[in-house]
């Protein structure tokens, strides 16, 4: 994640407050890394750059403002492998509760991404897949 998408997620308001969760990251799948990025390279403007030591993850800088989410493409892991939001929230743990307690569904529990937050994988009651991030530096 770059220091602008890192300062993008710095403010966390969402699940225990009035004011909206916001969209803060989202991941396209791909087949062919290279052919995405010059798709959406010349589409939108984006600069595609694969992540140090990470192979298949690939960093997108959207150039928009602060409240533009930055994101990245990733190899496809299954045909209907979807594009995938992530949604800022206080709480990944109490999030996920309220996703089940709606009758919502979680893919993936709680994961961290080391020194910069947690996330989990989630089904909405319509079948559509979305992640909960939650910001955490000291997430191991």
């Amino acid at each position: 994640m770059s220091a602008k998408t890192k300062a993008k997620t710095k403010t966390n308001k969402s699940i225990n407050t009035n004011v909206p969760a916001s969209l803060v990251w989202f991941e396209i799948p791909a087949d062919d890394l290279k052919r995405a990025q010059k798709f959406y390279s010349s589409l939108f403007g984006w600069k595609i750059k694969a992540f140090p030591n990470m192979q298949d993850y690939w960093h997108i800088d959207s150039g928009g403002d602060d409240a533009s989410p930055d994101g990245a493409i990733m190899k496809r892991m299954c045909p209907e492998h979807p594009v995938t939001n992530y949604i800022m929230v206080d709480s990944v743990t109490r999030a996920s509760a309220k996703v089940e307690k709606l009758g919502g569904k979680i893919h993936k529990a709680k994961t961290a991404v080391p020194q910069m937050g947690y996330f989990a994988i989630c089904q909405d009651t319509e079948n559509n897949v979305f992640a909960l991030w939650e910001r955490s530096e000291s997430a191991k």
